[in-house]
């Protein structure tokens, strides 16, 4: 991901006018027709990730199901600061700090118009829509930023940020409904940010019919990762454990897709390594790339250390691949752990997965049946609209007049 990992898209349209219409019907019981969106980055961002296509791809269900929306962000670069996209409307505007302060004042000044209900993303830094907005809301928030934020900030700054995301923030959000992603994360923010339980609800992702089994496996064993090159993913680390799959399986390789300022540093371990011939790096690949990535794949992989799901995990098991990743929140539930592939809790047990899974075919198959089962059990139909249920709940508890 100059540094988003793959698309610039959401997923293709196509959704039963029957679905739509009940969407439609579903915001309408609460009330809502206007949806405001804050978000700190674009789809359109140059470092856009799986957060950016989870929202997009939301607020494009929920356009086509006839609702008016509107998402803030900063300014992303090369692109209008108003546009319309997949039938709602973007406005990008202010940095990556100044979004925060000059959103919410666009949204007290009704610069975005009225609106009827209001979706604040909180990633690491909130908008803090407690303080400040009446009416319906509710809050994505991926994942909990604990580790994440020594890798992008000094020690001092980090621990701020920690503070501030553990401590401070999370008691104004005591009434507010909060939407992640997994069970896992769920568990993660309600034990480390003090949420309240019943106020964190679980909407998977969906993933995009595209990702599905079809061609034929690379003839040597090829293992595929596919994320925005930062600290947080642990590209290093997976490249080493490579090396040491390498010595029992020497004719194993890895293609990591992905840009973002990590490539020179990945770049100069892979010719230390002297492992140009069997690392590859080839930036950001189309849909129809990606989709063939994951179907030559023997093995998909992450060694992250913090993610709120594992969109990459689902959609290569809709393509029947298996996965090896980190045990870690979000990832407990991405991947069926011995069903759809192997948690490693440790990065010996993690080359120890990859070893096994690429020198037992047998494995490989009933992981690769079970990633079938698992991958196709989630749309973005469903994610939108457990989201949109949220929302029309709060709406019909709070009765609340609509912001004009």
């Amino acid at each position: 991901m100059v540094h988003r990992s793959r698309r610039l898209t959401t997923p293709a349209a196509g959704l039963d006018p029957d679905q739509l219409a009940k969407l439609g019907d579903l915001a309408a019981s609460g009330g809502i027709e206007r949806i405001h969106i804050l978000a700190w980055r674009d789809l359109a961002d140059i470092e856009a990730g799986g957060s950016e296509i989870h929202a997009a791809t939301v607020a494009r269900i929920w356009a086509q199901a006839g609702l008016e929306v509107t998402m803030r962000t900063s300014w992303a670069q090369g692109s209008p600061p108003e546009a319309v996209r997949d039938g709602y409307k973007v406005v990008r505007k202010a940095g990556r700090y100044l979004v925060f302060p000059r959103a919410v004042l666009s949204e007290l000044a009704g610069r975005h118009g009225g609106r009827d209900a209001l979706i604040e993303i909180w990633n690491g830094m909130p908008f803090l829509s407690p303080a400040w907005a009446r009416g319906p809301r509710a809050v994505f928030l991926h994942h909990h930023h604990e580790k994440m934020w020594p890798l992008v900030l000094s020690p001092r700054w980090a621990q701020l940020g920690v503070t501030f995301e553990q401590r401070l923030a999370p008691p104004l959000y005591r009434r507010t409904p909060v939407i992640t992603l997994s069970n896992s994360s769920r568990q993660e923010l309600v034990n480390k940010m003090g949420l309240k339980p019943e106020r964190v609800h679980v909407v998977p992702p969906g993933i995009e019919a595209r990702f599905s089994p079809g061609g034929d496996p690379s003839p040597t064993p090829l293992v595929v990762a596919v994320g925005r090159l930062m600290p947080s993913k642990r590209f290093e680390a997976l490249i080493g454990f490579m090396d040491r799959v390498r010595r029992r399986v020497p004719d194993a390789e890895l293609v990591i897709v992905g840009e973002g300022y990590e490539l020179d540093n990945l770049e100069a371990l892979i010719r230390n390594l002297d492992a140009e011939s069997w690392v590859r790096l080839p930036g950001r690949v189309d849909d129809d790339e990606l989709v063939d990535l994951y179907r030559r794949a023997w093995l998909v992989a992450s060694a992250s250390i913090s993610e709120g799901w594992g969109m990459t995990l689902t959609e290569a098991a809709a393509c029947g691949t298996p996965a090896v990743a980190t045990a870690i929140a979000g990832h407990r539930d991405a991947v069926a752990d011995g069903l759809s592939g192997r948690l490693a809790d440790t990065d010996d047990e993690f080359v120890s997965h990859l070893i096994e899974l690429l020198t037992d075919e047998d494995e490989r198959r009933r992981l690769s049946t079970g990633a079938l089962a698992h991958g196709s059990s989630f749309t973005w139909e469903a994610t939108a609209r457990g989201a949109l249920e949220v929302l029309v709940d709060d709406a019909r508890k709070k009765g609340l007049p609509r912001s004009r």
